[in-house]
C-alpha cells in the first residue's frame, strides 16, 4: 500500500464512511495528528477487495465495499493465528458486509468485527477502527473501537 501522494487531494464527492457518531468527526478537526492517520487514498483501494495497511505500528485491514465504503478491522485472525484477513473473501449477509477468513473461513461482520459464522468455534469480536475519507484520502482512527484488539 503507498502512502498518499504530496500532491492535491482529488476532488472527489464525499463517500460513506463507517464513522460512529460518538467519534470526533476529522473533517471538523484542522489537525488530524494524534487520533487519525492518514493511509491511502481512496482509488488505492479496489471495490470488493481487502488491503492491510500499517496504522500507529498496527496491523490494520481495510476494505472497500461496492458502495465505496471503507471498513477497517485488525488484520490478525484469532482462528488461525496470522495476519491474513484482508486477504478474505468480501460478501454480504443479507445487507450486512462481512469478510470471510481466507484460512478457516469463519465469517465477520466489516461494520462491528462480529463473527457471525464461527464453524465450530467459540465466536469472537474483531477490532474496528473508525474510518473516514476526507478529499479522497482514507484516514484510519489510531484507537480500535469495538472487538478485542489484535494480538
Amino acid at each position: 500500500m503507498t502512502p498518499p501522494a504530496t500532491t492535491a487531494p482529488s476532488s472527489a464527492a464525499p463517500v460513506p464512511t463507517d464513522l460512529d457518531p460518538t467519534d470526533p468527526d476529522p473533517t471538523a478537526l484542522g489537525d488530524t495528528a494524534g487520533v487519525w492517520e492518514e493511509v491511502c487514498h481512496l482509488d488505492d483501494l479496489p471495490r470488493e477487495r481487502g488491503a492491510a495497511a500499517l496504522v500507529d505500528g498496527v496491523q490494520v485491514a481495510l476494505f472497500r465495499t461496492h458502495d465505496d465504503t471503507v471498513h477497517a478491522l485488525q488484520q490478525y485472525d484469532p482462528y488461525c493465528g496470522a495476519h491474513v484477513l484482508s486477504r478474505g473473501i468480501v460478501g454480504t449477509r443479507g445487507d450486512v458486509p462481512t469478510v470471510a477468513s481466507p484460512m478457516y473461513k469463519q465469517v465477520f461482520d466489516l461494520r462491528t468485527g462480529a463473527c457471525l459464522d464461527p464453524v465450530g468455534r467459540e465466536p469472537v469480536h474483531l477490532a474496528t477502527y473508525p474510518v473516514v475519507v476526507r478529499d479522497g484520502v482514507v484516514l484510519v482512527g489510531r484507537e480500535p473501537r469495538h472487538g478485542s484488539g489484535p494480538s
